[in-house]
């Protein structure tokens, strides 16, 4: 009886069915209607009643199967629904829309084999055979298929062992060589990084700039379990990964009545837009204004509009947990864990840079696609201000000095972002200015360099002007007709967790996801399990998300996005004018008109950690176990004290590379 208790989008579709005769008149089908009028009013009743309508040759595998595919047919859709439920169950709040929305589908096949029954006897006995057999076929069919694919499947791990064993020889190089020495003993600057795929190259062109500049790679929400909200309103905001749920709020406690404002506009104007009542009457009267706009749009470029980014200040933030703000002991306690989190313990620059990243594109459905996947598709541009705020604080670092975390007061962390589309990096100072230290100009060359660099990827002519590619860039990301503004996660490949010393001189080609870590300093194994559980699954995610867009994009993509129209605000797409959700990535994020910009690889996943302490790890978490055997990623363990690289095969380690294989 738990899927009775809140069934009211089934109840809502039973009443407009059961009123609605338009339906047995458009399909000319006599009698139609009784079947709608017949149907029962609960799910579970209704479940009960599909299962006698099929009759006792089809068992509860069968039937699991029969519903299965009926929620395939409409994907999209059961998607969304399921996601509803996950969200749901972080707020602990019962949501079955995805049983109602298969009971849907449930009755309509109920009224057509009855309605079939009733009117033809003689078809419907055939066609239930034919039912029948096919769905007691399932399996042998199953089989045939995954047979026929074998081949493919050899192909598919010859494409992946291609890309492995390069990787893996320059990794072993670099361990083989005695040249890793710890450049970084004393860097003037710090740079943390997102461990998103774009970060890499950039990355790389910052070190360049000068040997005391040392980057590392971290989740780009930074640990900071929190919502985003605008004082004053009912907004708010996830900015941190969808398996995490938010145990704090963030809010900018400034400019009420700028925020309130600007929120009015934004809503009243939507509010007259999807009003019914008044729908044609504003589009009749927007129409012209409208037009002027778009006629402005496609001559004058200007820079995209942010939104609610728009309403953020270099001002202070409040952390609020149970509607109270956090004191100072609490906020130590959460900055000590972040630190450790980030080997962020000892030996401090003068500057740590904390940056975050963001997308910059024009009327773009698929812009979270874009943003910070560790922020929930959103900007990290909080989550950089709201942290460095709490390690620039005094207070707060009184309090680490119990938790054995002393900051010199000479250290300041500077909360920066990376727009990922144009390259640029941007620094917020706050009351403080920076223009005069060195490391501000580092940031500018390594702008430059890193436009330069990829500039002929997406469509500039490798221009000697930088200043030119710099202003290529910003049209781009401005052109609001733009099908492929950047290229995003495109071509993913590998996840590296190890010290930076592994990968520093490896041009990674902006295909690994890269998170510093060092074992050493580990004791419990308690880091390493975070990044397992939770980077390592978001970056998988990610992976399938392309890999799956490519393989099939009209399945498991979402077509043509130039025929794209937003659903509900946010919900997702259609292709066209109805239909069913479209999900996954759009033909012209993965395709660039002449080639796939995106090699379909399932995950390299590269760790420098003891063996014993990851199989002990994935032994404690059965979906992560999941996903290594069942193939949906690779997991390699890096042995730096060996010189070897191990897979975890089932539940055995194999040498894959060894120093005597080079």
């Amino acid at each position: 009886q738990k899927d009775d208790a809140h069934n009211d989008f089934y109840k809502m579709w039973l009443e407009v069915v059961r009123q609605d005769k338009g339906i047995e008149i458009l399909m000319a089908e006599t009698g139609l209607h009784a079947q709608f009028k017949a149907l029962p009013n609960t799910i579970t009743a209704l479940f009960n009643a599909a299962k006698d309508t099929l009759g006792s040759e089809v068992d509860e595998t069968g039937f699991t199967q029969y519903c299965h595919a009926l929620l395939l047919d409409i994907n999209g859709w059961a998607s969304w629904m399921a996601n509803q439920a996950w969200q749901a169950a972080f707020a602990n709040e019962p949501n079955n829309l995805l049983h109602q929305l298969l009971a849907v589908r449930l009755a309509w096949d109920i009224v057509l084999w009855r309605h079939t029954e009733k009117k033809s006897p003689e078809k419907f006995l055939l066609i239930r055979e034919v039912f029948i057999q096919q769905l007691n076929s399932t399996q042998a069919m199953q089989k045939a298929t995954m047979a026929q694919q074998s081949f493919g499947w050899v192909w598919q791990t010859a494409l992946e062992l291609s890309y492995q064993q390069p990787l893996q020889n320059r990794l072993l190089n670099q361990l083989n060589t005695n040249q890793i020495v710890d450049k970084f003993f004393t860097p003037e600057v710090h740079a943390i990084f997102c461990i998103d795929v774009r970060s890499e190259p950039i990355r790389r062109t910052l070190e360049s700039q000068n040997p005391r500049i040392k980057t590392s790679g971290f989740a780009g929400f930074f640990g900071l379990p929190i919502d985003y909200i605008i004082e004053g309103s009912k907004f708010y905001r996830p900015q941190l990964p969808g398996l995490l749920k938010a145990s704090m709020s963030a809010v900018q406690s400034n400019r009420l009545a700028t925020r309130n404002e600007l929120l009015f506009k934004s809503v009243a104007a939507k509010k007259s837009s999807d009003a019914s009542p008044s729908t044609f009457g504003v589009i009749e009267a927007k129409g012209l204004l409208k037009a002027v706009s778009l006629l402005k749009s496609s001559f004058f470029l200007s820079r995209p509009k942010a939104g609610v980014e728009s309403l953020l200040t270099n001002d202070s933030w409040t952390l609020m947990s149970d509607n109270r703000p956090l004191d100072d002991s609490e906020l130590a306690s959460l900055a000590a864990g972040i630190m450790r989190a980030m080997n962020l313990t000892d030996n401090f620059s003068r500057r740590i840079l904390l940056v975050g990243h963001a997308s910059s594109t024009t009327n773009n459905p698929h812009s979270a696609g874009l943003d910070c996947g560790a922020c929930g598709g959103q900007s990290g541009e909080v989550n950089v201000k709201v942290l460095a705020q709490i390690l620039n604080s005094g207070e707060v670092r009184n309090a680490l000095k119990s938790h054995e975390i002393d900051i010199p007061k000479h250290t300041r962390f500077v909360a920066c972002l990376h727009n990922t589309t144009t390259d640029d990096l941007q620094y917020f100072d706050g009351a403080n200015s920076f223009v005069n230290e060195p490391w501000t100009t580092w940031l500018v060359a390594a702008t430059k360099a890193a436009q330069k660099k990829r500039s002929t990827s997406v469509g500039i002519s490798n221009l000697q002007n930088t200043s030119h590619i710099k202003s290529k860039f910003e049209q781009k990301s401005s052109d609001w007709a733009q099908l492929r503004p950047e290229w995003g996660l495109a071509n993913n490949a590998a996840f590296i967790v190890a010290p930076r010393e592994m990968t520093i001189n490896i041009d990674l080609e902006g295909r690994s996801f890269l998170h510093d870590y060092d074992c050493k300093r580990d004791k419990d194994f308690s880091i390493l399990e975070l990044i397992i559980t939770a980077p390592m699954v978001v970056t998988n995610w990610i992976n399938l998300q392309y890999y799956a867009s490519v393989t099939d994009n009209q399945k498991y993509g979402s077509g043509n996005k130039l025929l794209h129209n937003v659903v509900g605000g946010n919900m997702g797409v259609f292709e066209g004018n109805g239909g069913d959700l479209r999900i996954g990535l759009p033909f012209q994020s993965v395709h660039d008109g002449k080639q796939w910009r995106h090699q379909p690889l399932r995950l390299s996943v590269y760790l420098a950690a003891p063996k014993d302490a990851i199989s002990n790890i994935i032994a404690r978490h059965k979906h992560v176990e999941a996903l290594i055997k069942n193939n949906w990623l690779y997991l390699f363990q890096v042995d730096t004290d060996e010189k070897t690289i191990y897979q975890l095969q089932g539940d055995f380690w194999t040498v894959i590379e060894s120093e005597g294989a080079l």
